[in-house]
């Protein structure tokens, strides 16, 4: 359904890849999909589609592009499992923000061959998860959400400055995000007024995944039907 598209730098002394799924007639607005440790991979362009299908512009930009371009991975494979820690652990997720700052700006404006929307929202996981949180507190994006995002209760001194809306969607039984990290995310922004928390009693990191073993189907459809619902409110 989609194609690659280029999207210059927030400097413009680069420019990085995106994969960009084009729904049928006027966008009603463009959603970021912010990528896992395992790259734009098969997932992250499906759920770039589903998007499209709902009549949004959907752009999951490369954000590894610095340490290796095009990487796909697939975390039911245990060796390309261990390569995605590995690319974790070399990432910069600042670099991230201005990545997806960069591509707000090429949605906007229509740079790269994209239609220029309006209103852009973003939805991340795992590291996009994260990567969420930190575009909400540090750009102008419309409206964002993050699935099971990592380290958020080591950035809560940043939630002062979100101003638009900021959906979590946080499973309980996370491996990677344990219960007191939980219990800090929950007592530094259950009464921010911007932010609304989401617990999925029972489930693990990547519950919401399109396809493999982490995917939990009635945990999915509830939390994704929550963010269409949450979109739908803030990007009309």
């Amino acid at each position: 359904m989609g194609s690659t598209h280029s999207i210059p730098t927030f400097d413009h002394d680069a420019s990085f890849n995106a994969y960009v799924a084009q729904p049928v007639g006027t966008p009603k607005a463009a959603i970021i999909v912010i990528q896992e440790i395992f790259g734009v991979n098969e997932g992250i362009r499906r759920k770039c589609d589903g998007w499209a299908a709902l009549g949004y512009l959907a752009v999951a930009p490369d954000l590894f592009w610095r340490i290796k371009p095009g990487i796909e991975l697939d975390p039911d494979v245990e060796a390309e499992l261990q390569e995605a820690f590995g690319y974790f652990g070399q990432y910069d997720p600042n670099d991230g923000v201005k990545d997806i700052e960069a591509t707000i700006r090429a949605i906007r404006s229509g740079v790269g061959g994209l239609e220029g929307v309006a209103k852009v929202g973003a939805v991340g996981y795992c590291l996009g998860g994260k990567l969420a949180y930190m575009v909400a507190a540090r750009t102008d994006v419309d409206a964002s959400v993050g699935y099971y995002g990592v380290m958020i209760d080591q950035m809560l001194n940043e939630s002062h400055a979100i101003a638009q809306p900021l959906m979590l969607h946080i499973p309980t039984a996370d491996h990677l995000v344990g219960p007191e990290a939980q219990a800090t995310i929950h007592a530094g922004l259950d009464d921010h007024p911007k932010v609304t928390l989401h617990d999925y009693e029972g489930l693990d990191h990547g519950f919401a995944a399109e396809m493999g073993n982490r995917r939990n189907d009635a945990g999915a459809e509830l939390a994704d039907g929550r963010t269409a619902a949450f979109f739908a409110e803030h990007l009309a």
